[in-house]
């Protein structure tokens, strides 16, 4: 389908108005300011008093003390020497112009010659004195002010009119859309190429693209181009790099902008926007409209308006829904979306026939982040130590922008210690520096905060080794880092389903920081808060949402619909919500009193772990082997997918 863009028959420029203006004011002035000596002829004073020497004078004009004009006599005109001072202009038909005109340095001296040379000749001039003033260029001096002022302000308005896209507020085209066009002539380089992983994603979205490329394939079997695609999964997944994979394999007019373009404190521009983004992209038609982060516009309806006032967000949310399905809407523009909230949007705009995929782009895998890291290292000068695969085993839970990070942060570290290529010691920096923070080595510690420190990190050590299913240990160090003043680093299973054996063994492993401090000072202290921290949502977690405790039973309170937003009303009575209470901190007391049994069966290790972590600051998987022996468990499965590389924390008291 081919569209022919309306053109403008209206080709006047408004700018001709003002120019015509200006040079009209310059003719006047021309004309009528200095017309009686621009047809002049130039002399000198000396020739001039040759001139009265000889009778040809009839009489002189001196112009504001500083110019005089000469008028000849008739007889004078007649002789050759002044014949071409005669003037022609239309301007000089009814007075007579002057023939010459000079101008003096000094009136009096001027003056005084002048009569002299009268006087010897016997000749006397007609002198009149003339003041003139440029009315008309005084007056065009008095009004460039104004002029300037009205010259600026027509150029700040004409900016503001122009584009919606350009800068400024745009007070004449505030209803217009944001949405920034990619063509197939832009520099939209992105490919599906350049997107690791994401194989299934990749896949929906492909198709999509292949439809607007082939629609006959589709159409001939009787099928029908989809009316949009949700691209839903965590931050940094790569849902905005898909939808920019999509506009430089599509070859069709790709309009990108985020959900907050459409908000804005007027009423009513939200949806002109939607009104007029659609209708831009039904004239380039078939084109890709893509709206990043859409829970800005979708959210659901009727929650956030108590009032019962005209919601702007609703007015919005409405015209998108009757944009993408109702009445005239037009099959050729396909609406694809991305969000991180698809819980809190509104069913209408879930349902098909508006939004017909909903595409889950998770977490990648152990084998889609080392596609990840291999898009990323490529750019890198690396060492040959770089093991790809062991990057890859070292970052469960990253995200596609997170291992973006590591691989920048690695050549940053490199860098800044003048190495010539990037090694593999830099990647394992740079994932410390990203989950734990920056190394504070010259952060003020005293001695007995240090050796409360290490024993705090060695009973999470200690804890961890012992127990079947906690993760397994990477590394100690009582280095503060960010605003911990110690940190362990556990490489945890990825597993798909979790039991409640294995939830229970990592919360004791995650009590044993303050279970040491209380079997080796009898004292405990407030470093513990994120252990804590953890362990509180991991318990209620298990008797509110898994149902894995058995005297509140297999009831579930978490609403994945989130139809209980504000929370105003509990779904469960008081008595429940106090058995709720009581379970959570009998889960959490067990699983401390169990830390404290294992720390004390082993408290002679536990303490020669702390001592040797005071004494090197960091300890390995190899240090632990050394004084407990090889771990009594074997891993039975391969890893699949979890979390993130899970810290442990000593607080450091004096952060808020």
């Amino acid at each position: 389908m081919k569209n022919k863009k309306p053109q403008n028959k209206n080709s006047f420029n408004q700018y001709w108005i003002y120019g015509g203006i200006i040079l009209l004011f310059l003719l006047i002035n021309v004309f009528f300011g200095s017309a009686g000596s621009q047809d002049s002829a130039a002399t000198t004073p000396s020739k001039f008093f040759e001139f009265v020497k000889d009778g040809d004078v009839e009489k002189i004009e001196i112009i504001n003390k500083r110019e005089v004009r000469v008028f000849l006599t008739r007889d004078a005109e007649l002789k050759d020497i002044h014949r071409n001072t005669v003037s022609t202009s239309l301007l000089s038909i009814s007075n007579k112009a002057p023939n010459y005109k000079f101008e003096f340095g000094d009136l009096q001296n001027f003056e005084n010659n002048l009569a002299i040379v009268s006087r010897e000749n016997n000749i006397n001039v007609e002198t009149n004195y003339v003041t003139e003033q440029n009315y008309w260029g005084d007056f065009l001096i008095s009004l460039l002010p104004f002029i300037l002022i009205i010259a600026i302000w027509i150029f700040i308005m004409r900016r503001m009119s122009s584009s919606a896209g350009g800068a400024g507020g745009q007070i004449f085209s505030i209803g217009k859309s944001k949405a920034k066009l990619f063509d197939a002539k832009s520099d939209m380089k992105i490919t599906f190429k350049d997107v690791a992983g994401l194989e299934g994603a990749k896949e929906e979205v492909q198709e999509i693209v292949d439809f607007l490329k082939n629609p006959k394939k589709y159409t001939a079997l009787g099928g029908k181009i989809p009316k949009g695609a949700l691209l839903i999964g965590a931050p940094g997944t790569g849902k905005t790099l898909l939808a920019k994979a999509v506009a430089g394999e599509a070859q069709v007019p790709f309009y990108s902008l985020s959900g907050s373009d459409f908000v804005e404190m007027f009423v009513g521009v939200g949806a002109s926007r939607v009104r007029d983004l659609f209708k831009q992209a039904k004239e380039k038609s078939p084109s890709i409209v893509f709206i990043d982060e859409i829970d800005a516009i979708g959210r659901a309806r009727g929650k956030s308006n108590f009032t019962g006032s005209n919601d702007e967000r609703e007015n919005t949310l409405n015209q998108l829904l009757t944009e993408m399905d109702g009445f005239g809407t037009n099959t050729n523009v396909i609406v694809v979306a991305a969000t991180n909230r698809a819980d809190v949007l509104d069913k209408a705009l879930m349902r098909a026939g508006r939004f017909d995929r909903q595409i889950y782009v998770d977490l990648p895998d152990i084998r889609e982040r080392k596609m990840i890291f291999e898009v990323h290292l490529r750019p890198l000068k690396k060492a040959a130590s770089v093991d790809v695969d062991f990057l890859s085993k070292q970052t469960p839970g990253f995200s596609g922008a997170d291992i973006a990070n590591v691989c920048n942060e690695a050549a940053l570290i490199a860098a800044r210690k003048n190495k010539k290529s990037v090694g593999k010691q830099d990647f394992l920096d740079a994932v410390d520096r990203i989950v734990g923070g920056l190394e504070k080595k010259n952060k003020i510690v005293t001695e007995d905060e240090k050796k409360a420190v290490a024993y705090h990190e060695a009973g999470h050590a200690t804890i961890s080794w012992m127990l079947e299913h906690a993760s397994p240990l990477v590394k100690v160090t009582i280095v503060p880092r960010g605003k911990s003043l110690g940190a362990a680093w556990y490489l945890p299973e990825e597993r798909l389903i979790v039991r409640p054996e294995q939830m229970l063994d990592e919360m004791c492993a995650a009590l044993g920081g303050r279970a040491a401090e209380k079997v080796v000072f009898n004292k405990i202290s407030t470093g513990a808060l994120s252990d804590l921290e953890k362990v509180t949502k991991q318990a209620r977690a298990m008797v509110t949402v898994y149902g894995l405790n058995e005297k509140v039973g297999n009831l579930t309170y978490y609403d994945s619909s989130n139809g209980n937003e504000y929370g105003f009303t509990k779904p469960y009575s008081e008595q429940t919500a106090e058995t709720i209470d009581k379970e959570i901190s009998l889960i959490i007391e067990n699983q401390y009193k169990r830390a404290l049994k294992i720390l004390k069966k082993n408290k002679k290790k536990l303490i020669q772990l702390a001592e040797l972590l005071l004494k090197k600051e960091v300890i390995f998987k190899d240090n632990l082997e050394e004084i407990f022996g090889k771990r009594p468990f074997q891993k039975k499965e391969k890893s699949k997918k979890k979390k993130l590389i899970i810290l442990s924390f000593y607080i450091d008291p004096r952060v808020s």
